[in-house]
């Protein structure tokens, strides 16, 4: 969020809009019965979802000082943590359009308090706060829309501020870089130096989550990691070479996950009678892209490939190290000071990163050189999230934040943390070091992965 060219009121009310416009955007051309969808362990009815959002927004931005509910039956409905996910079908939802109306009045009377009186440092945390869980609920009903077979949403409309930079206006699969993101070819490893390292957030940023707080020291050892993330030409290798009948590449999870999903292949790849490989985008089958990420694969899968290969996932130590640190001059160690970005401390743009949903699907692996690491690490922020080996834990001295629910419940057990964002994250809400945690099974979220030599 940048607020250095308005007061804070204007900027909060801002991005409440934006995120509220960006979320209606990827339901409103869906049917009743989409809204609605299957029954699924990995999903949320969509209608459901919405009313959620507004839930949310009230509860922290009016019912915390003390206005009522809008809705009466608001907690019963939507409060996520009372309301076992797979009864969510069966409730008494509000219509399409009462559940619409009830998020514009929840944002309406948001509004007018933010009109009324300039917010202080805890509104304005909690209006962030808001604005983020909007936001990743947005990039949740992007990869919905593929779990479920819907067409492509249409790509995000730009803001203001992005409106000098061109972006593709058309939803299409990925291949081609966006206009004036100049793709080259990309190989290799790069050598990161150990030493002590800093892992976490520092004081200085605006706003983080719990389970970044507070930098710490640990002690990362030399390592070589890839400037690029694996394609899903090098995936195709793995697969057609009996990468998915090998047990001695899988882990003993993942090979009781493998064999409990009979899974022989990427989720939405299949092989024609040629050979040829097919991947699925949306509601559409297309070519296999050799030059984008492989995307949809989950860590079982990326650890398998990694042993394939002779390789490894990088730890998340490992990969900010690489994605946040500067080299001394004279090449051989590390300096202490850490990037907020690949590319340094100035926010992400359509040149640095895809983000924003600017193009909907990934684009090539060379893109954006503009954004590359200080090591030479090219898109470590955007286009795909990236795997590590790393089990979801909290920092030295962590304490819970008064969304107590964001993290805490998911330390440990088979909760893996993914960094870098995504095409679909927005660009306001990701940095170096932000944790992304899923089960270490979950393949419909927009992941993939690059890997360090052994």
């Amino acid at each position: 969020m940048d607020l250095s060219d308005v007061d804070a009121a204007t900027g909060l009310a801002r991005d409440l809009i934006d995120a509220r416009t960006r979320s209606l955007a990827l339901i409103e051309d869906l049917t009743d019965d989409q809204l609605l969808g299957p029954r699924l362990s990995i999903v949320n009815p969509l209608v459901w979802e919405i009313g959620h959002l507004a839930w949310f927004q009230e509860r922290w931005l009016l019912r915390r000082t003390g206005e009522p509910s809008i809705r009466r039956d608001a907690d019963a409905l939507y409060d996520s943590f009372q309301v076992p996910h797979d009864t969510r079908w069966d409730l008494p939802l509000p219509s399409r359009v009462a559940t619409l109306a009830y998020a514009r009045a929840v944002l309406d009377r948001v509004l007018d308090r933010l009109g009324e009186r300039d917010p202080g440092p805890e509104a304005v945390y909690f209006h962030r706060m808001v604005t983020f869980h909007e936001d990743m609920h947005a990039e949740a009903f992007t990869y919905t829309r593929q779990t479920l077979g819907y067409a492509p949403p249409r790509p995000a409309p730009l803001r203001p501020e992005e409106e000098r930079a061109s972006r593709p206006t058309e939803p299409r699969p990925g291949g081609r870089p966006a206009p004036g993101a100049r793709s080259e070819s990309i190989s290799g490893d790069v050598e990161i130096p150990g030493g002590l390292f800093l892992l976490g957030a520092t004081r200085d940023l605006p706003f983080v989550f719990d389970n970044e707080k507070w930098a710490h020291p640990v002690e990362v050892g030399p390592f070589r990691i890839a400037r690029a993330v694996v394609t899903q030409a090098e995936f195709a290798r793995f697969t057609s070479e009996g990468g998915y009948e090998r047990e001695d590449f899988w882990s003993p999870p993942g090979w009781r996950w493998r064999r409990k999903e009979d899974a022989t292949r990427p989720i939405y790849w299949r092989q024609e009678r040629g050979g040829a490989w097919m991947r699925k985008h949306f509601d559409a089958w297309v070519p296999l892209e050799p030059d984008l990420p492989a995307i949809h694969v989950n860590q079982f899968e990326a650890e398998a490939y990694c042993r394939w290969a002779g390789r490894r996932l990088p730890t998340e130590g490992e990969w900010e190290r690489a994605a946040s640190s500067e080299p001394e001059r004279d090449l051989l160690g590390v300096a202490e000071r850490k990037r907020r970005w690949p590319w340094g401390d100035d926010p992400p743009s359509p040149e640095l990163a895809h983000l924003d949903s600017g193009q909907i699907g990934c684009v090539e692996i060379g893109a954006h050189p503009a954004g590359d690491s200080a090591f030479g690490c090219r898109q470590m922020i955007g286009n795909v999230w990236e795997w590590t080996a790393s089990v979801f834990a909290p920092y030295p001295g962590f304490a819970v934040d008064p969304y107590k629910e964001y993290s805490q419940p998911w330390f440990g057990g088979d909760y893996r943390v993914l960094r870098g964002g995504c095409w679909a994250t927005r660009s306001r809400l990701i940095r170096n070091t932000w944790r992304n945690f899923y089960t270490a099974n979950r393949r419909d979220v927009l992941a993939g992965f690059r890997t360090c030599a052994l």
